[in-house]
């Protein structure tokens, strides 16, 4: 038996398919969103749309960004010699938060998995390598600690050590099978701190 209209429950269905929103967390934030003034629902409707449309890869680091460069890229306060290679944006930003990072990053968007059927050619190592043509002095793997994040360390390792650049790892203060993203900041600059060449 249908408990609600179907506008109600084609919101509710539309929010469930967010990533860790459940059926009732869904519905939760539909009758949230029905009782916000119509004002705010249509910011967040165009908020939404507006990200959807604008937003888009920097052209060298490859994280999001709405400008041709990210922030972090265009700075030239940062050290470009110096690439953390990360998994994703929110890897990204959990180091951005330390304060403590001054490289650069590369945001590869996965991780080696023949499991899940994602090899070297699925995440963006191309484009790393394309970088690596500069002038970089070291390349920091700060991929997850976790048996996918492994694999993808030691292939980075394998591809860049023959070009002379020095390669290091972010140490053990993360937590095997830990995600980045939930890490604190003071572990995640310790774990940089206490890199080692791989």
């Amino acid at each position: 038996m249908e408990f609600y209209s179907s506008q109600i429950n084609s919101l509710v269905e539309q929010l469930s398919k967010l990533p860790g929103i459940g059926a009732k967390s869904a519905q939760r934030l539909a009758f949230h969103i029905l009782n916000m003034p119509e004002d705010q629902v249509a910011g967040l409707a165009s908020a939404i749309t507006s990200a959807k449309r604008n937003v888009r890869y920097c052209k060298e680091c490859y994280t999001y960004t709405d400008n041709e460069l990210c922030p972090v890229c265009s700075s030239p306060k940062r050290n470009h010699r110096q690439i953390m290679v990360v998994e994703n944006p929110r890897d990204l930003a959990a180091y951005e938060k330390t304060g403590k990072y001054e490289g650069v990053y590369h945001v590869l968007h996965g991780a080696v998995s023949p499991m899940a059927g994602i090899g070297p050619q699925d995440i963006r190592l191309d484009e790393l390598m394309v970088r690596l043509q500069g002038d970089i002095d070291e390349v920091i793997v700060a991929t997850n600690k976790n048996l996918e994040g492994d694999t993808t360390a030691t292939y980075i390792s394998k591809l860049i050590k023959p070009l002379g650049i020095r390669v290091s790892r972010i140490a053990s203060g993360v937590p095997a099978g830990g995600d980045l993203e939930y890490i604190d900041e003071v572990t995640l600059y310790k774990a940089l701190e206490g890199r080692t060449d791989m």
